[in-house]
Parts: C-alpha cells; sequence; structure tokens
C-alpha cells in the first residue's frame, strides 16, 4: 500500500471543526458549537488545502462580495479560486502555478500581506538558486499573483519589483536531420504519429493533442489554440498529407491510447510527453530531445522556405519575438553559408586572373 505523504498542518479559523470518523477525515462549520447558542452544522470540502475550502467557509460566515484578504494564504485562495473559474487559463497553467505558489504558502502563509517586499520573493530565488527553472515558474507565478493582488488593493505594491529570473543557458533545441531519421525508423504507433504531427505543425503539445480529422478545413488544419485563444490555420504539408493518408478515420483527435483499459481514450499533453519520454530513452540517438524542440525545428523549417515571422505566428500560434528567437541560430547559420560560398566565389576569381589571362 503506498505511503501517504504527510501536509503541513493548517491552523483552523474559529467556529471549523475537524472531526475523524473511520479513518476519514471531515470539516465543518459551526459557530457556538457546544453551547446554548450553536448555530446550524454546514459541511465544508474535505482538503483545507484547496481554495474552495477557504471559500466555503466564507460563504457559510456570511461573508460574500467583498472579502476582507489580509494574510498571504488568504490572497494565495483567492487568486486560485479566481483562475480556476476564470476560464482563461490553461489547466496545465493553472497546475503549474499552484505547485509554484505552494513554496509562497508555506515561507508566509500566515503573515499580513501587505508586509510583504520583493526582497522576501528574492530570499526565495536565492534558496532556489541550484533549480533555476523551479525558481523562474516561481517567480512568474508570483508576478501573475502580485498584479491580480494589487488591483483588488490586497497588497500596497508590486511583488515582484526588481526581481529577475535566472538566465537560460540554453533553451529547447531543434532538432538534427539525424534525431528526425532516428525517430521515424524506431518509433512507433502514437509516439511516431506525434512526432509527426508535432515537426510537421509546429503546434504546442496542449494543441496537437486535439488535432483530429474534423479539424481539417481545405488542405489544413483549422483550430482556436488552447493557450492564446488564437484561430490558426496551419496548412497540411505534402509529407504530413503522405502519413495521413494511412491514418483511420475515426471521431476524436489523432492520437489516442492503446491497449489496456485506457485503450482509444485520448491522450493529454503531459501524458503523452510522459509515453514520448519513454519510447525516446529507449532510442541512444533521442538522447535529450525534447518535443518542444519540434516546435523549433517546424518553426526553422517554415523560416527556410521563406515565410516572414508574421506568416509563421499565423501557422502555429506564435509570438513574432518568440519566432525570431527560435530562428535566430537557423538564421546565422543560413547568413553564414551564404558568406561562405560569397567568399568561395571572390576566391575563385581571383584565382583565374593569371599573368596569361591578364595580358589575354
Amino acid at each position: 500500500m503506498p505511503r501517504q505523504r504527510s501536509r503541513a498542518a493548517v491552523t483552523l479559523p474559529k467556529g471549523v471543526h475537524r472531526v475523524v470518523s473511520r479513518g476519514r477525515e471531515y470539516f465543518y462549520f459551526q459557530p457556538g458549537r457546544g453551547t446554548d447558542h450553536a448555530g446550524e452544522r454546514i459541511p465544508l470540502p474535505n482538503d483545507p488545502h484547496a481554495p474552495e475550502f477557504w471559500n466555503a467557509i466564507r460563504q457559510a460566515q456570511g461573508m460574500m462580495g467583498a472579502v476582507p484578504v489580509d494574510t498571504i494564504g488568504a490572497v494565495l485562495d483567492g487568486y486560485l479560486e479566481f483562475i480556476k473559474s476564470s476560464g482563461q487559463i490553461t489547466a496545465g497553467t493553472i497546475d503549474q502555478y499552484q505547485r509554484s505558489l505552494k513554496l509562497a504558502r508555506t515561507a508566509w502563509g500566515n503573515l499580513p500581506a501587505k508586509g510583504l517586499r520583493p526582497v522576501h520573493v528574492q530570499a526565495v530565488m536565492d534558496g532556489l538558486a541550484a533549480t533555476p527553472g523551479k525558481a523562474n515558474n516561481f517567480l512568474s507565478a508570483m508576478r501573475a499573483l502580485s498584479t491580480w493582488a494589487r488591483v483588488r488593493d490586497h497588497i500596497d505594491h508590486s511583488l515582484t519589483e526588481g526581481v529577475k529570473p535566472y538566465g537560460k543557458e540554453s533553451g529547447h533545441k531543434p532538432w538534427t536531420p539525424e534525431q528526425i531519421e532516428a525517430a521515424l525508423q524506431h518509433l512507433t504507433g502514437m509516439i511516431r504519429r506525434g512526432v509527426i504531427l508535432y515537426m510537421y505543425t509546429g503546434m504546442r503539445g496542449s494543441d496537437a493533442v486535439r488535432l483530429g480529422w474534423t479539424d481539417v478545413d481545405d488542405g489544413g488544419f483549422a483550430l482556436t489554440t488552447l493557450k492564446r485563444k488564437r484561430d490558426v490555420w496551419c496548412p497540411i504539408v505534402p509529407e504530413l498529407a503522405a502519413e495521413m493518408a494511412s491514418w483511420e478515420k475515426r471521431p476524436g483527435p489523432f492520437l489516442y491510447q492503446q491497449g489496456g483499459r485506457a485503450d482509444g481514450h485520448r491522450f493529454t499533453r503531459k501524458m503523452f510527453s510522459t509515453h514520448f519520454a519513454e519510447a525516446r530513452d529507449k532510442v541512444p540517438a533521442l538522447k535529450g530531445v525534447t518535443l518542444h524542440g519540434l516546435r523549433c525545428t517546424a518553426v526553422i523549417r517554415l523560416r527556410r522556405a521563406g515565410l516572414s515571422t508574421g506568416q509563421i505566428g499565423d501557422i502555429v500560434g506564435m509570438s513574432l519575438p518568440m519566432i525570431e528567437r527560435y530562428c535566430r541560430f537557423a538564421d546565422r547559420k543560413t547568413s553564414g553559408q551564404a558568406a561562405l560560398l560569397t567568399l568561395r566565389r571572390t576566391s575563385e576569381e581571383q584565382n583565374c586572373k593569371t599573368p596569361q589571362n591578364s595580358k589575354t
């Protein structure tokens, strides 16, 4: 039986009670419990670490509308409930923010919200120096939290002003032709199909796993991106069309699980990434490659085909600065190769000017 992880103790507000019955934990709100003036017993969600738990308490207390938020924990509860109900943030981003903001809850949960300063955020960043990716995710979540809390007067100033993210030594690298060839030869089934979709569409994983036959429109894929809510039309290039010719025409997305109890069920982005990583690790030639690297590969391919950054953005749903970032190495390499051809041609022309040719 797997061992359950212990969770940090939570200080319950007045009127909230915890009951353990038959090995299960229950919470309810009842002011004046055990007195002649006991109020109504109102059940609460069973996870005191969840934002819904604290919102249920506020509702039970009759504090609807403007709710006083004075601690870091209360601000976090309000923000997480906001992003979950807004419908503007993807589930993957919400999950990332929740994991990152646990650090804030652990460090300052019961402290006054208006006492938090950028110096405190910087202290956490310094403590995460050994894991810069985790530190940068924490900073991104704190920036979003700060923006939301500032305009609602939960805090007096920015919580992240002057706090800088750690520099990235290298981002996701595009795949080499050798790595692409190895993937097409050694990967099979839905993993190979997914690599092909990523490579020839350049879409984010959250969009690639949603693609299906119903998205085909006049020789391309027409859809609204999940993250940016941007309408894109991605042409189906001949290489991808040749692969799709052998795919079964069935309802749902192109990528689905095969075998086992989940047979036929759709992949989530995270699940497909996990399955891909397991298959990748069995192919030595694919060591270190990432699915997001195929997004870089697709952008570079479109750039080398002569498309502008604006055209590429319309196809893959990517911002222009990000396209330019992905293409920076390819553009430099192409420019360098063109310069090399010019130098060789100049050198050959100079070598042709022999004394005999000069007299002629």
